[in-house]
């Protein structure tokens, strides 16, 4: 439990239980610093922070971030990092009108719960701003193509609004806010069923059943270790830039190429097929992190191997077989 007379800088993280933000809890504890988690578990889990509960630096806050927040969080806060908000497709395309209403309404708040303490804000945004890939790795001075109207336009839409509403507080309230565009990032803890090529080849390798590679998997795809996403949220928040700024891997590696990483780290029973493509296959988004280089010293640091062998030792120990 956080304490009120303790001096240690405190940060607020949205979103806490699920993959990104139950690392980057670990991560701003091991720092130094005293951490308030606020999710209400529509898709966090709360196995994610269970090795937390006992550490007296942490406090867990049940909350839905459609409610204000300011009254339920007692003492200063230093940092609220907001990573609060569906990612899966599976969750956000389940209730679209509840996914705008949560990234917006829930950014708004905590916007205001940082504005009302003097905190450093950071917005944990994605990738999805800058809609269907190109040939080119994306650049943050590329304007974004996305169509409100398709199948996913209330999640990137809302994306893009809490982008906006970010934007709007640091400038009308001279806010010390940062934007940080998240891509595709994998490792320990993530789900099973996120709907990405490396979730799927970790739980096939799990259950003993062959690893399916769509077409000749030569299909490109951009993949960030877990430690590293958090490592770029935590100098990006250390800074003074406020964003956007690519938090990803520019390294282009095939979906074969990820199959046989996992089926060498499988043992020799892992087996590969190849199966028909879907109709349609989206390309994979690669960021352009020569601004992160720049302004942040930072980059990625785990290769695909290590990365991956880390995620398979730890859903083996945790003898997770599903999402």
């Amino acid at each position: 439990m956080v304490g009120n007379g303790d001096l240690r800088p405190h940060a607020v993280v949205t979103g806490g239980a699920g993959f990104l933000g139950s690392h980057l809890c670990d991560a701003l504890l091991a720092s130094g610093h005293r951490v308030t988690c606020v999710d209400n578990f529509e898709t966090g889990h709360s196995a994610n922070l269970r090795h937390l509960i006992d550490e007296k630096a942490f406090t867990l806050l049940r909350r839905d971030l459609n409610d204000d927040l300011d009254g339920e969080l007692p003492g200063p806060v230093d940092v609220v990092f907001h990573l609060a908000a569906p990612a899966a497709p599976s969750d956000y395309l389940l209730d679209p009108v509840a996914t705008m209403r949560s990234t917006s309404t829930g950014t708004l708040n905590a916007l205001d719960l940082a504005r009302a303490r003097s905190a450093r804000f950071v917005l944990a945004s994605t990738s999805e701003v800058y809609g269907p890939a190109g040939d080119a790795p994306s650049r943050e001075d590329r304007v974004g193509q996305v169509d409100p109207v398709d199948g996913y336009g209330a999640y990137y839409e809302s994306r893009r609004f809490a982008e906006a509403l970010t934007t709007a507080y640091r400038t009308t309230y001279t806010m010390r806010t940062a934007i940080g565009r998240i891509f595709n990032t994998y490792g320990p803890r993530m789900r099973l069923d996120d709907g990405g090529v490396v979730s799927r080849f970790i739980r096939q390798a799990l259950a003993g059943t062959p690893l399916t590679v769509p077409g000749p998997g030569t299909q490109i795809r951009s993949l960030c270790y877990v430690d590293d996403a958090v490592a770029g949220l935590l100098a990006l928040a250390e800074g003074g830039y406020p964003g956007p700024v690519n938090i990803g891997s520019p390294e282009a590696v095939p979906v074969y190429t990820i199959a046989q990483e996992v089926a060498e780290i499988a043992g020799p029973a892992a087996e590969i097929v190849f199966v028909e493509p879907p109709a349609v296959d989206s390309r994979a988004r690669r960021p352009d992190i020569t601004l992160a280089g720049q302004l942040l010293d930072w980059q990625p640091r785990t290769s695909v191997h290590d990365g991956l062998a880390a995620t398979l030792a730890w859903f083996r120990r945790s003898r997770v077989r599903r999402a």
